[in-house]
Protein backbone atom coordinates (compact mmCIF):
# COMPACT_ATOMS: atom_id res chain seq x y z
CA UNK A 1 0.00 0.00 0.00
CA UNK A 2 0.95 3.45 -0.87
CA UNK A 3 2.65 5.54 2.24
CA UNK A 4 0.33 8.39 0.94
CA UNK A 5 -3.02 6.40 1.21
CA UNK A 6 -1.84 4.76 4.71
CA UNK A 7 -1.83 8.58 5.58
CA UNK A 8 -4.98 9.42 4.57
CA UNK A 9 -6.51 6.03 6.35
CA UNK A 10 -4.61 7.47 9.55
CA UNK A 11 -6.09 10.98 8.75
CA UNK A 12 -9.61 10.08 8.22
CA UNK A 13 -9.55 7.95 11.89
CA UNK A 14 -8.34 10.81 13.15
CA UNK A 15 -11.28 13.11 11.82
CA UNK A 16 -13.85 10.40 12.82
CA UNK A 17 -12.97 9.78 16.31
CA UNK A 18 -12.52 14.34 16.68
CA UNK A 19 -16.14 14.23 16.20
CA UNK A 20 -17.32 10.88 17.87
CA UNK A 21 -16.48 13.00 20.93
CA UNK A 22 -19.32 14.89 19.66
CA UNK A 23 -21.57 12.74 18.78
CA UNK A 24 -21.00 11.10 22.23
CA UNK A 25 -21.39 14.21 24.15
CA UNK A 26 -24.94 14.68 22.41
CA UNK A 27 -26.47 11.58 23.08
CA UNK A 28 -26.02 12.26 27.05
CA UNK A 29 -27.35 15.78 26.45
CA UNK A 30 -30.60 14.17 24.64
CA UNK A 31 -30.82 10.85 26.03
CA UNK A 32 -31.15 11.73 30.05
CA UNK A 33 -31.64 8.08 30.71
CA UNK A 34 -28.86 6.88 28.47
CA UNK A 35 -25.33 5.47 30.36
CA UNK A 36 -22.14 5.07 29.46
CA UNK A 37 -22.75 0.96 29.20
CA UNK A 38 -25.85 1.55 27.05
CA UNK A 39 -23.97 3.80 25.13
CA UNK A 40 -20.58 1.83 24.45
CA UNK A 41 -23.27 -1.73 24.06
CA UNK A 42 -25.35 -0.66 21.65
CA UNK A 43 -22.22 1.27 19.69
CA UNK A 44 -20.42 -2.61 19.58
CA UNK A 45 -23.49 -4.54 18.60
CA UNK A 46 -24.32 -2.13 15.73
CA UNK A 47 -20.61 -2.73 14.82
CA UNK A 48 -20.63 -6.31 15.18
CA UNK A 49 -23.80 -6.89 13.77
CA UNK A 50 -22.60 -4.81 10.60
CA UNK A 51 -18.53 -6.07 10.51
CA UNK A 52 -18.97 -10.00 10.98
CA UNK A 53 -21.41 -10.88 7.89
CA UNK A 54 -19.50 -8.73 5.68
CA UNK A 55 -16.19 -10.37 6.53
CA UNK A 56 -17.91 -14.07 6.41
CA UNK A 57 -19.78 -13.25 3.23
CA UNK A 58 -16.49 -12.13 1.80
CA UNK A 59 -14.72 -14.54 2.84
CA UNK A 60 -12.08 -12.55 4.39
CA UNK A 61 -12.63 -13.44 8.21
CA UNK A 62 -9.53 -14.79 9.71
CA UNK A 63 -9.48 -17.45 12.27
CA UNK A 64 -7.44 -16.94 15.92
CA UNK A 65 -4.38 -18.74 15.33
CA UNK A 66 -3.19 -21.15 18.03
CA UNK A 67 -1.85 -19.36 20.95
CA UNK A 68 -2.97 -15.71 20.06
CA UNK A 69 -6.91 -16.26 21.60
CA UNK A 70 -5.43 -14.63 24.96
CA UNK A 71 -3.86 -11.55 23.04
CA UNK A 72 -7.53 -11.23 21.16
CA UNK A 73 -8.85 -11.20 24.81
CA UNK A 74 -6.64 -8.61 26.05
CA UNK A 75 -6.35 -6.22 23.13
CA UNK A 76 -10.56 -6.14 23.79
CA UNK A 77 -10.56 -5.54 27.24
CA UNK A 78 -8.52 -2.77 26.99
CA UNK A 79 -10.06 -1.38 23.91
CA UNK A 80 -12.89 -1.44 23.16
CA UNK A 81 -13.92 -2.42 26.86
CA UNK A 82 -11.93 -0.52 29.44
CA UNK A 83 -10.52 2.23 27.25
CA UNK A 84 -14.35 3.03 26.06
CA UNK A 85 -15.78 2.94 29.94
CA UNK A 86 -12.79 5.54 30.92
CA UNK A 87 -13.15 7.46 27.79
CA UNK A 88 -17.13 7.79 27.36
CA UNK A 89 -17.11 8.56 31.40
CA UNK A 90 -14.84 11.35 30.91
CA UNK A 91 -17.24 12.85 28.75
CA UNK A 92 -20.08 12.78 30.53
CA UNK A 93 -18.57 15.39 32.81
CA UNK A 94 -16.28 17.53 30.91
CA UNK A 95 -16.91 19.02 27.13
CA UNK A 96 -16.21 16.72 24.01
CA UNK A 97 -13.46 19.42 23.25
CA UNK A 98 -11.47 19.14 26.32
CA UNK A 99 -11.85 15.01 26.41
CA UNK A 100 -10.12 14.92 22.79
CA UNK A 101 -7.46 17.21 23.65
CA UNK A 102 -6.64 14.51 26.81
CA UNK A 103 -6.93 12.14 24.47
CA UNK A 104 -4.59 13.50 22.11
CA UNK A 105 -1.76 13.51 24.37
CA UNK A 106 -1.61 9.70 24.07
CA UNK A 107 1.45 10.00 21.65
CA UNK A 108 3.64 11.65 24.25
CA UNK A 109 3.15 8.60 26.53
CA UNK A 110 3.61 5.68 24.15
CA UNK A 111 7.40 6.06 23.70
CA UNK A 112 7.96 5.15 27.24
CA UNK A 113 4.99 2.11 26.82
CA UNK A 114 7.56 1.17 24.01
CA UNK A 115 10.74 1.26 26.23
CA UNK A 116 9.50 -0.23 29.23
CA UNK A 117 7.92 -3.48 26.67
CA UNK A 118 10.72 -3.04 24.02
CA UNK A 119 13.73 -1.30 25.31
CA UNK A 120 13.23 1.42 23.03
CA UNK A 121 15.42 4.47 23.88
CA UNK A 122 13.60 7.82 24.88
CA UNK A 123 15.10 10.81 23.24
CA UNK A 124 15.53 14.16 24.83
CA UNK A 125 13.36 16.15 22.39
CA UNK A 126 10.48 13.46 23.36
CA UNK A 127 10.78 14.84 27.29
CA UNK A 128 10.65 18.93 25.69
CA UNK A 129 7.83 17.99 23.68
CA UNK A 130 6.21 16.42 27.03
CA UNK A 131 6.41 19.14 28.83
CA UNK A 132 5.15 22.05 25.97
CA UNK A 133 2.47 19.55 25.65
CA UNK A 134 1.27 19.91 29.48
CA UNK A 135 1.62 23.71 29.18
CA UNK A 136 -1.28 24.13 26.28
CA UNK A 137 -2.84 21.44 28.66
CA UNK A 138 -2.95 24.25 31.25
CA UNK A 139 -3.97 26.73 29.43
CA UNK A 140 -7.34 24.94 28.39
CA UNK A 141 -7.70 23.93 31.87
CA UNK A 142 -7.56 27.27 33.75
CA UNK A 143 -8.72 29.58 30.92
CA UNK A 144 -11.20 26.88 29.14
CA UNK A 145 -14.11 29.18 30.28
CA UNK A 146 -14.02 32.62 31.67
CA UNK A 147 -10.27 32.94 33.45
CA UNK A 148 -11.89 29.84 35.48
CA UNK A 149 -10.91 26.21 36.13
CA UNK A 150 -14.19 25.11 34.26
CA UNK A 151 -13.39 21.03 34.27
CA UNK A 152 -14.08 18.72 36.55
CA UNK A 153 -11.39 16.85 37.73
CA UNK A 154 -13.08 13.30 37.94
CA UNK A 155 -13.72 13.37 34.33
CA UNK A 156 -10.08 14.35 34.11
CA UNK A 157 -9.25 11.03 36.12
CA UNK A 158 -11.26 8.88 33.58
CA UNK A 159 -9.60 10.07 30.83
CA UNK A 160 -6.19 10.17 32.43
CA UNK A 161 -7.09 6.35 32.89
CA UNK A 162 -7.89 6.02 29.07
CA UNK A 163 -4.55 7.30 28.01
CA UNK A 164 -2.88 4.78 30.20
CA UNK A 165 -5.12 1.81 29.01
CA UNK A 166 -4.52 3.44 25.25
CA UNK A 167 -0.52 2.73 25.56
CA UNK A 168 -1.08 -0.90 26.73
CA UNK A 169 -3.04 -1.55 23.79
CA UNK A 170 -0.46 0.23 21.44
CA UNK A 171 1.54 -2.40 23.16
CA UNK A 172 -0.28 -5.61 22.64
CA UNK A 173 -1.96 -4.76 18.84
CA UNK A 174 1.47 -4.73 17.78
CA UNK A 175 2.04 -8.38 18.38
CA UNK A 176 -0.86 -8.62 15.93
CA UNK A 177 -0.86 -6.21 13.35
CA UNK A 178 1.93 -8.69 11.24
CA UNK A 179 -0.30 -11.79 11.02
CA UNK A 180 -3.56 -10.54 10.48
CA UNK A 181 -5.73 -7.53 8.22
CA UNK A 182 -6.59 -4.71 10.03
CA UNK A 183 -9.85 -5.04 9.27
CA UNK A 184 -10.02 -9.00 11.05
CA UNK A 185 -8.37 -7.19 14.28
CA UNK A 186 -10.90 -4.86 14.29
CA UNK A 187 -14.08 -7.37 14.30
CA UNK A 188 -12.32 -9.32 17.04
CA UNK A 189 -12.20 -6.27 18.69
CA UNK A 190 -15.78 -5.16 18.65
CA UNK A 191 -16.96 -8.97 18.94
CA UNK A 192 -15.14 -9.61 22.08
CA UNK A 193 -16.02 -6.18 23.65
CA UNK A 194 -19.27 -7.33 23.25
CA UNK A 195 -18.72 -10.28 25.12
CA UNK A 196 -17.67 -7.84 28.22
CA UNK A 197 -20.11 -5.28 27.80
CA UNK A 198 -23.37 -7.08 27.31
CA UNK A 199 -23.76 -8.38 30.80
CA UNK A 200 -22.48 -5.49 32.64
CA UNK A 201 -24.54 -3.37 31.00
CA UNK A 202 -27.96 -5.80 31.37
CA UNK A 203 -26.57 -5.98 35.11
CA UNK A 204 -26.05 -2.19 35.79
CA UNK A 205 -28.22 -0.47 33.50
CA UNK A 206 -30.84 -3.13 31.91
CA UNK A 207 -33.32 -1.17 33.84
CA UNK A 208 -33.00 2.18 32.17
CA UNK A 209 -33.60 0.25 28.72
CA UNK A 210 -36.95 1.25 28.61
CA UNK A 211 -36.11 4.98 29.22
CA UNK A 212 -34.46 5.66 26.56
CA UNK A 213 -36.78 7.43 23.48
CA UNK A 214 -35.37 5.35 20.62
CA UNK A 215 -35.71 8.54 18.81
CA UNK A 216 -34.28 8.61 15.09
CA UNK A 217 -31.48 11.30 16.15
CA UNK A 218 -30.46 8.46 19.20
CA UNK A 219 -30.64 5.57 16.84
CA UNK A 220 -28.32 7.23 13.94
CA UNK A 221 -26.15 9.04 16.45
CA UNK A 222 -25.53 5.15 17.97
CA UNK A 223 -25.36 4.19 14.01
CA UNK A 224 -22.51 6.19 13.12
CA UNK A 225 -20.51 5.29 16.45
CA UNK A 226 -20.72 2.09 15.51
CA UNK A 227 -19.98 1.65 12.13
CA UNK A 228 -17.68 4.68 11.27
CA UNK A 229 -16.07 5.34 14.94
CA UNK A 230 -15.66 1.59 16.48
CA UNK A 231 -14.91 -0.22 12.93
CA UNK A 232 -13.68 2.18 9.89
CA UNK A 233 -11.75 4.11 12.50
CA UNK A 234 -9.96 1.30 14.35
CA UNK A 235 -9.11 -0.55 10.97
CA UNK A 236 -7.80 2.78 9.24
CA UNK A 237 -5.78 2.90 12.87
CA UNK A 238 -4.65 -0.51 12.40
CA UNK A 239 -3.72 -0.33 8.67
CA UNK A 240 -1.21 3.05 9.70
CA UNK A 241 0.00 0.40 12.38
CA UNK A 242 0.82 -2.48 10.14
CA UNK A 243 2.71 -0.37 7.58
CA UNK A 244 4.04 2.47 9.81
CA UNK A 245 5.12 0.97 13.32
CA UNK A 246 2.67 2.36 16.60
CA UNK A 247 4.80 5.53 17.38
CA UNK A 248 4.63 7.25 13.99
CA UNK A 249 0.59 5.94 13.64
CA UNK A 250 0.46 8.01 17.09
CA UNK A 251 1.16 11.63 15.29
CA UNK A 252 -2.01 11.14 13.70
CA UNK A 253 -4.62 11.35 16.95
CA UNK A 254 -2.62 14.80 17.03
CA UNK A 255 -5.22 16.75 14.72
CA UNK A 256 -7.89 14.83 16.41
CA UNK A 257 -8.75 18.22 18.99
CA UNK A 258 -9.12 20.22 15.85
CA UNK A 259 -12.10 18.29 14.31
CA UNK A 260 -13.52 18.06 17.95
CA UNK A 261 -13.90 21.84 18.78
CA UNK A 262 -14.26 22.85 14.98
CA UNK A 263 -17.47 19.97 15.25
CA UNK A 264 -18.33 21.57 18.82
CA UNK A 265 -17.95 24.78 17.79
CA UNK A 266 -20.66 23.99 14.22
CA UNK A 267 -23.40 22.74 16.52
CA UNK A 268 -23.41 24.83 18.63
CA UNK A 269 -22.05 22.66 21.84
CA UNK A 270 -19.52 25.30 22.43
CA UNK A 271 -17.83 28.86 21.98
CA UNK A 272 -14.63 29.79 21.09
CA UNK A 273 -12.55 31.54 23.83
CA UNK A 274 -9.11 32.75 23.07
CA UNK A 275 -7.69 29.75 24.98
CA UNK A 276 -9.00 27.12 23.12
CA UNK A 277 -6.98 27.47 20.08
CA UNK A 278 -3.67 28.98 21.69
CA UNK A 279 -3.84 25.98 23.62
CA UNK A 280 -4.69 23.84 20.35
CA UNK A 281 -1.67 24.46 19.49
CA UNK A 282 0.63 24.74 22.38
CA UNK A 283 -0.47 20.98 22.65
CA UNK A 284 -0.16 19.62 18.93
CA UNK A 285 3.53 21.68 18.65
CA UNK A 286 4.45 19.60 22.03
CA UNK A 287 3.39 16.04 20.59
CA UNK A 288 4.98 17.10 17.52
CA UNK A 289 8.41 17.83 18.93
CA UNK A 290 7.57 14.58 20.83
CA UNK A 291 8.13 12.84 17.99
CA UNK A 292 10.91 14.45 16.08
CA UNK A 293 13.23 11.40 16.64
CA UNK A 294 15.05 8.99 14.49
CA UNK A 295 12.89 6.33 12.94
CA UNK A 296 15.76 3.42 13.10
CA UNK A 297 14.31 0.94 11.04
CA UNK A 298 15.68 -2.17 13.65
CA UNK A 299 12.86 -0.21 15.71
CA UNK A 300 10.03 -1.08 13.59
CA UNK A 301 11.20 -4.43 13.31
CA UNK A 302 10.91 -4.79 17.21
CA UNK A 303 7.46 -3.46 17.07
CA UNK A 304 5.54 -5.24 14.70
CA UNK A 305 7.79 -8.52 13.62
CA UNK A 306 10.30 -9.60 17.25
CA UNK A 307 7.28 -9.19 19.40
CA UNK A 308 5.27 -11.33 17.15
CA UNK A 309 2.99 -14.12 18.86
CA UNK A 310 4.40 -16.82 17.33
CA UNK A 311 7.51 -16.81 19.35
CA UNK A 312 5.26 -17.63 22.21
CA UNK A 313 2.94 -20.03 20.55
CA UNK A 314 3.19 -22.55 22.99
CA UNK A 315 1.55 -20.46 25.34
CA UNK A 316 -2.18 -20.38 25.24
Amino acid sequence: MKKSLVYIFLALASIIWGISFIMTKELFVSEPHITVFIILTFRLLLATAVTIPVLLITKRLEPIRKGDLKWFLLLALCEPFIYSICETSGVQLVSGSMASIIVATIPLFVPFGMALAYKEKIKGITLVGIVLSLIGLSVMLLFGGEGNLDTNPIGLAWLAGAVLIAVVFTIIIVKLVDHYRPITITAYQNLFGCLYFLPCMLLVDGSNLPLLSYSPKMIVLLLILGVFCSTLAYAFYNIGISHLGATSSCIFTNVIPVFSLIAAILIGQEQLTWSKPIGIVIVVIGVILAQLQPQHSSQNKSSCNDTSPTNNSSVQ
